[in-house]
């Protein structure tokens, strides 16, 4: 296993972190720790979450996923070793549940939360806590067409850094990081924590795979030169890049068959350039879904790649791409269909 560097900090993370979204609702405890045991014996160190996890998430399975690991890691002795990631979710139409449905990135609900995804991964603190979107009007989760509006009474950023800071000095958190974030907002987190002496970002979550590189546009240089490295997330495009929905299958259990309403991938241009991506795979001996994991793995600016998996084959599959290297016609070869269908599903 590959580790790189988190940030500025001294922790060095696998390439390959362990996502956690499916855990309590697709996955059952059990298979979530099976999952959790293998990925540690393969070398991965590194395991994300988030109050919201599961996801589809309601108020009946809010934090579950957070108790699957807490549960986990009651049964081990090797915390130290390990960095959990898990992240504070602002106010959503789906979350109205969440702390009296008033969920801001404010001092009181940060120091809440902090509190209850303590309680719930029965640790003594976090190594990566992060703001899960932004509170304020912003394009993110796909969204374009950006049009600014009155921020209302949105929290400030001064003031979601000055919590974390409370949250760091208390020891309940060690480092802080950013999550489907913009250029703007992450050279605004840079600038306070610069001036008024706050915990400096160390990493920003956004989706990157083959099917949306916007990431490259604007954040990709932030990341190398700030040293704020990308935990992609999505690599895989919610599995469309595997092939498994092309031709309008629906594979039994898969992600889109039961949520058929996410629909982000599988834009028409973006099947179009999924097929081409698939057909270069097979046409160099690589599994695809193995092929994209393995172009994010390589790119410079991407601190730890997140995979999920439904399957323990998935998982194990998902592993290997770290031993593959792509050589330098294939990298073309993908560029070259990226060219012909630049960033099809952002």
């Amino acid at each position: 296993m590959e580790y790189r560097q988190l940030g500025q900090t001294e922790i060095r993370v696998s390439l390959l972190c362990l996502g956690s979204m499916t855990w309590g609702g697709q996955n059952t405890e059990a298979e979530a720790h099976e999952q959790l045991d293998h990925a540690v014996d393969a070398g991965i160190n590194f395991i994300d979450t988030a109050e919201m996890y599961p996801f589809p998430v309601d108020s009946g399975n809010f934090g579950q996923t957070e108790t699957i690991i807490g549960n986990w890691l009651k049964k081990r002795n090797d915390r130290d070793r390990l960095v959990i990631a898990t992240k504070i979710a602002p106010a959503s139409d789906n979350l109205s549940f969440l702390r009296d449905g008033n969920n801001r990135l404010d001092r009181k609900n940060i120091e809440q939360a902090v509190n209850d995804s303590l309680k719930r991964l029965n640790t003594d603190y976090i190594d990566l806590y992060q703001t899960h979107w932004p509170e304020r009007q912003a394009n993110f989760f796909g969204k374009l067409d950006y049009k600014h509006s009155a921020e209302g009474d949105c929290t400030p950023i001064e003031e979601t850094l000055a919590a974390l800071d409370d949250m760091v000095r208390a020891g309940k958190i060690r480092y802080i990081g950013v999550s489907n974030e913009t250029p703007w907002g992450v050279a605004e987190h840079l600038r306070i924590a610069a001036g008024a002496a706050r915990p400096r970002i160390v990493s920003i979550q956004n989706p990157y795979n083959l099917l949306n590189r916007i990431f490259e546009v604007g954040l990709a240089e932030f990341a190398h030169r700030e040293q704020v490295g990308l935990l992609a997330y999505s690599p895989l495009a919610f599995g469309t890049l595997s092939g498994k929905y092309l031709e309008n299958t629906q594979p039994q259990d898969a992600r889109l068959t039961l949520y058929p309403n996410f629909q982000r991938y599988l834009k028409p241009n973006g099947v179009r350039a999924t097929e081409q991506y698939c057909l270069l795979a097979r046409e160099h001996g690589l599994d695809p879904a193995q092929m994209a994991l393995a172009f994010i793995n390589s790119r410079p600016f991407v601190t730890s790649n997140i995979i999920g998996a439904r399957t323990m084959a998935q998982l194990r599959s998902n592993i290997e791409s770290m031993n593959i290297m792509l050589p330098d016609d294939l990298v073309e070869a993908i560029n070259a269909v990226h060219a012909d269908n630049p960033n099809p599903c952002p």
